[in-house]
C-alpha cells in the first residue's frame, strides 16, 4: 500500500510540475499552485526529487517566495499581465462573439486585479 501511495504522489507531483511549467507561458493557467503541489507531493514521495526541485533556481523561487510571503518580482508581474492581455485580446479577435469577449474581459480584469494585489518583492 505504501508503494502505491508513493507512486501516486510521485505521478501527481510530476503532472503538477508539468502543468506549472506550462503555466509559465500561458497566463490564464496558474503556476505557483502547481509548483506548491509538486513540492508537497515530492516531499512525501521522493525526498531526492524534492531536494532537486528545491535546488532548481527557477522552480524553487516560486515555492520559496510563496512560503516566505516575500511576493512576486515586478518583472514577473509585468510579463504576466502583458502575456495575459495579449492572449486574451487574440482570443477575443478569434472568437468574435460578444459574450465571449465579455467573459474574457472579466477574466482579464479579475486576474490582473489578483496579480496587482499580490505583494511585490
Amino acid at each position: 500500500m505504501q508503494f502505491l501511495k508513493k507512486n501516486l504522489l510521485f505521478l501527481l507531483g510530476a503532472i503538477s510540475l508539468l502543468l506549472g511549467s506550462i503555466g509559465i507561458f500561458l497566463p490564464v493557467m496558474p503556476t505557483v499552485p502547481f509548483f506548491l503541489l509538486s513540492s508537497a507531493c515530492f516531499s512525501c514521495a521522493s525526498p531526492k526529487v524534492h531536494a532537486l526541485l528545491m535546488k532548481n533556481h527557477y522552480f524553487a523561487t516560486y515555492v520559496n517566495n510563496y512560503r516566505h510571503q516575500t511576493g512576486i518580482p515586478a518583472h514577473v508581474k509585468k510579463r504576466s499581465i502583458g502575456l495575459l492581455w495579449a492572449s486574451l485580446l487574440l482570443s477575443m479577435v478569434l472568437a468574435s462573439h460578444t459574450i465571449a469577449t465579455i467573459v474574457l474581459l472579466l477574466v482579464g480584469i479579475g486576474v490582473t486585479w489578483h496579480l496587482l494585489s499580490l505583494k511585490t518583492c
